[in-house]
């Protein structure tokens, strides 16, 4: 699964590189991105967005958000026979911006690691996305991370990551109208290995509370 991630990039950057339209609004960076918490997604409604959404998402049957619990991870293997994601998948797909995320190995303890690209540049995760309503009648987007089998760098820690688009097949996957499911699916596999890096950081990640920029520094491994 995908339980928390990193956005540092600032809203510029990432419109400059995903080619969204330009954005009214900015969100502060954050070093320790838990569920329920608003973040940036790319979507594509006739021109590349740059939105905010909260990261939890309700099946299309739930209406107010009040009367289920959001899912924060769809399974890439099942996203397009789950009722709750079926719908979505044919054509709410966006990426959920981030410049890398937080795994735990289970040893006596719960040791975390940070994971990004070897680039250093942001990336995006593939989503799922879907508006349900407040019960003050307003229109609140959530999303949801597809996870699949982890890669083999990923998989020494875990068995699962969320699944990073390839630059090359962004704009197939934002596209509404594409209807080639098996080539979508395509996407969802494990990101390679030797584009990434991994690195154990500090425990203070553990809680959702602590947001910094030491959160993504190395610790040494020893201790």
């Amino acid at each position: 699964m995908c339980g928390r991630f990193v956005r540092s990039s600032p809203v510029s950057t990432i419109i400059e590189l995903f080619h969204a339209a330009p954005a009214s609004f900015e969100l502060s960076s954050s070093f320790n991105i838990a569920p329920s918490q608003d973040i940036l997604i790319i979507n594509d409604t006739g021109k590349r967005e740059l939105i905010k959404c909260r990261w939890g998402f309700l099946p299309p049957w739930i209406k107010d958000l009040s009367e289920g619990s959001p899912m924060i991870n769809a399974r890439a293997e099942t996203i397009d026979e789950k009722p709750s994601f079926r719908e979505a998948f044919k054509k709410q797909r966006c990426l959920i911006i981030a410049d890398g995320f937080y795994e735990w190995k289970r040893e006596k303890q719960k040791i975390p690691y940070f994971i990004r690209l070897k680039s250093g540049k942001p990336l995006g995760f593939a989503g799922l996305y879907h508006y349900s309503s407040s019960s003050e009648g307003n229109k609140i987007c959530g999303c949801a991370i597809i996870t699949t089998e982890a890669n083999d760098l990923v998989a020494s820690i875990h068995n699962r990551m969320p699944v990073i688009v390839p630059e090359e097949k962004i704009d197939m996957w934002l596209d509404p109208e594409y209807k080639d499911y098996v080539a979508l699916k395509g996407i969802l596999c494990a990101y390679p290995s030797e584009e990434m890096e991994m690195f154990r950081v500090s425990n203070a990640v553990n809680s959702p509370k602590f947001d910094s920029e030491n959160n993504i520094l190395p610790v040494d491994e020893s201790h």
